[in-house]
């Protein structure tokens, strides 16, 4: 059974992390082996509390997927109300390496607050209306994947990994604010400066005059209500003791009366255009249910001890820590860094390894961060990807050095920073 239920696995995980050569969507196969796994452990071990134990696994899986949906239907939201125009109109600046430097913080605070997926379509679509010139657009593009991964890792709700990490335990909304800011604003930061060091010539030229678009003052209502309800959230988890996700379904209940309030008056199609209904319609199902079918299948690997037993191995094998984290991020640039943290999570026990542990951080900085190293490694370089028509091998020998370059001084910064004051 064992022998079988690593196979299933090892040939899932293949073919997600080779999804687009196979040109099979990784939902399927995620799901496919979340279930798979599950049914061989029931039909083998038939006396076993199986569904005991899946019942104990939903619980936090599904507190994952609540908060998730919630924060996908609060920006499309936002996003339908034009709210981040709030933001880009204030970009008035004609010169392309201060823009650059500019639509990166941007991705890196943004990413922050909302997710890295959203930050990174937000400003490359701003780019488009910017940069004429494809060849600087990709660029662009490729530093702005940096800066949204690593503004996602810092922040409780910026990538996936670290929502993850924090709905399960392992760290707190300020504690990984705190440790892991200055690593990733390094991690922007190195490869910032290689571009305008070393890449100067890359960036000629003036810039398109983007006509600003006024907002009125139901969409700013809009936007301030979610983007202020995301910074919330973890506020209201610290005050109620209440999982995540119950700040997350609050905000988006307070979004949708406000939205239908203010336009109950309007035409019924403006009014179902801007609806919170249609925004849920809009959200990325696949993601949330690609979600669903890995944490399922990890899930039944750490009820089989079959992850504890790959802890001591790797302990055994390899003994420092840091080079197995460093060796996780470095995995999510070629394997999704869900499944990989998912995994990590059942890896190591949260007894021996209690909350705000330094291993839970490093791995939240790692996977974060390091899926930045090559285009396919993080949803935000497969977004750029799909947007501006990235090549793989192009990025290849234009930014994975560049990413690689800042995902080693943010990790030394924080091992540094760890040693010197815990």
């Amino acid at each position: 059974m064992i022998v079988f239920i690593i196979s299933i696995f090892v040939v899932g995980y293949l073919a997600i992390a080779l999804e687009h050569p196979l040109k099979i969507n990784k939902t399927g196969t995620a799901l496919l082996m979340g279930v798979l796994i599950w049914t061989i452990y029931r039909l083998a071990l038939p006396d076993a509390d199986v569904l005991g134990e899946l019942g104990h696994h939903l619980i936090g899986i599904t507190e994952i997927l609540f908060f998730l949906m919630g924060a996908m239907t609060i920006v499309e939201v936002v996003d339908a109300h034009d709210g981040f125009n709030l933001i880009t109109n204030r970009i008035n600046t004609r010169n392309k390496l201060t823009l650059l430097w500019t639509i990166a913080f941007l991705a890196f605070f943004l990413s922050a607050i909302l997710d890295n997926l959203t930050a990174t379509i937000v400003m490359i679509s701003l780019t488009r209306k910017l940069v004429a010139e494809q060849k600087q657009r990709l660029f662009f593009a490729g530093m702005i994947v940096i800066a949204a991964n690593a503004g996602g890792a810092w922040s409780p709700i910026g990538d996936v990994t670290t929502t993850m990490l924090w709905i399960g335990g392992q760290i707190s909304a300020s504690n990984v604010i705190l440790k892991l800011f200055i690593p990733s604003l390094v991690c922007l930061l190195v490869p910032l400066l290689t571009v305008t060091f070393f890449y100067k010539k890359d960036f000629t030229g003036e810039l398109a005059i983007l006509e600003n678009r006024k907002l009125n003052s139901e969409n700013k209502l809009i936007f301030f209500i979610g983007l202020g309800g995301l910074l919330f959230v973890p506020a209201f988890k610290q005050i109620t003791h209440l999982p995540p996700y119950f700040g997350m379904l609050l905000v988006l209940g307070i979004l949708w009366i406000v939205a239908d309030i203010l336009h109950r008056k309007k035409d019924s199609f403006e009014k179902s255009r801007l609806s919170a209904s249609n925004a849920l319609m809009r959200i990325d199902m696949p993601s949330l249910l690609f979600f669903l079918g890995i944490l399922l299948a990890v899930s039944g690997l750490e009820s089989l001890h079959l992850l504890s037993s790959l802890a001591q191995w790797t302990d055994n094998l390899i003994g420092n820590k840091d080079i197995i984290v460093l060796s996780i991020g470095l995995l999510s640039a070629i394997i999704d860094n869900v499944p990989l943290v998912a995994a990590s999570m059942g890896m190591y026990d949260i007894n021996t390894y209690p909350m705000d542990h330094r291993l839970w951080e490093f791995i939240a900085y790692a996977a974060g961060t390091g899926g930045s190293v090559l285009i396919i490694g993080s949803a935000a370089g497969v977004a750029a990807m799909g947007i501006e028509k990235i090549d793989f091998i192009w990025y290849l020998k234009k930014i994975s050095f560049i990413a690689l370059l800042g995902y080693f001084a943010g990790a030394i910064v924080y091992i540094i920073q760890a040693s010197l004051i815990g």
